[in-house]
């Protein structure tokens, strides 16, 4: 089979194509666009089996990919660090869009497992909407940060509760307060009030719509312990369909909660994975720490390791590791 290596920019995709051994047998640029992308697949059709290794930039390539896929191509996605670490072991000095896309190429044939790209589905625009509410909540805690220095200033003796200015009966309490201040600081407290009340509202719009999505999608995750609208949002949209993984490991893999293993002779350790997906980490570390204190299955889990070894696990890690084989059941 004939591998095309692909290096996509925002205006034009590199294409090399190498044979079963890594001999380069041909090179293309094409512009980044839909015509661009046709040209591409034409351009392949001199040689009988043809799959594509697009580097992993979904920002630039997702139009590419689409296409392709729709065109009837198998394509893999190479990450950005094995294919660094490709250019920097071949012979060819320096970096160009050909270098990279030669380094793509042969990584695919290097690599059997690499993950194997798909048209989007619905767990995508469950992505796109809990990321733009993460944004929406990055934006609001700096609006309420600079907004509590002001208030500082007007008035030392005023007294907001933790967390308080995102609920409106305080917002109300903090506009009545201010409103007939004088001078600009009063003015741009106002102004930072009146951002925070409105990116509130467009805040909780977006959990509705989230949560509408994830009844329709995956209502049993909203059943587990610990798993609310957001953290079930997060398994969706990131793992992107748990299909595509050929097994409970390789899931638990992704989420990084498969420990590393460090053991040499007769020893046997490993250690804390740090890698991974850290959303989807984060989101079994939320439902872990949840049952660890009590509320579901993860206590008698922790409590069953505790009596095994003799002392409960120094961390939530075993018990997140548990929650992802069963999420990778659950939203199957």
């Amino acid at each position: 089979m004939i591998v095309i290596g692909v290096d996509a920019h925002k205006r034009t995709h590199t294409l090399v194509a190498v044979d079963e051994v890594g001999r380069k047998l041909g090179e293309r640029t094409v512009r980044a666009t839909p015509d661009g992308n046709m040209e591409a697949a034409t351009w392949s059709t001199r040689w009988p089996q043809v799959k594509f290794a697009i580097e992993d930039c979904r920002h630039v390539t997702r139009r590419l990919e689409a296409d392709l896929l729709t065109a009837g191509y198998q394509v893999v996605r190479v990450t950005t660090q094995l294919m660094a670490g490709q250019r920097r072991a071949g012979r060819e000095r320096g970096k160009s869009d050909p270098i990279d896309a030669l380094a793509v190429a042969r990584v695919a044939l290097r690599e059997p497992d690499l993950p194997v790209a798909r048209l989007d589905g619905l767990s995508r625009e469950v992505k796109l909407l809990a990321d733009y509410r993460d944004d929406l909540v990055t934006q609001r805690t700096r609006v309420c940060s600079k907004l509590r220095w002001h208030l500082h200033e007007l008035d030392p003796e005023l007294q907001i509760p933790s967390r308080g200015l995102r609920r409106r009966c305080v917002q109300d309490q903090v506009e009545q307060h201010v409103a007939a201040m004088p001078g600009v600081v009063a003015q741009l407290a106002r102004e930072l009030l009146e951002r925070c009340r409105e990116l509130t509202v467009r805040i909780n719009q977006l959990e509705k719509q989230l949560k509408q999505l994830v009844q329709a999608m995956a209502p049993q995750l909203l059943e587990i312990a610990g798993c609310g609208v957001l953290g079930a949002a997060t398994i969706i949209g990131e793992s992107a369909g748990v299909d595509r993984f050929r097994s409970k490991a390789a899931f638990a893999r992704f989420t990084g909660t498969a420990p590393i293993p460090v053991w040499s002779g007769n020893s046997s350790r490993v250690r804390l994975n740090r890698g991974g997906n850290r959303r989807m980490n984060c989101a079994l570390h939320m439902i872990a720490v949840t049952q660890a204190r009590g509320i579901g299955p993860g206590k008698d889990y922790i409590d069953k390791l505790a009596k095994t070894y003799g002392r409960a696990p120094v961390s939530v890690g075993t018990s997140k590791k548990s929650q992802a084989k069963q999420r990778i059941g659950l939203t199957a």
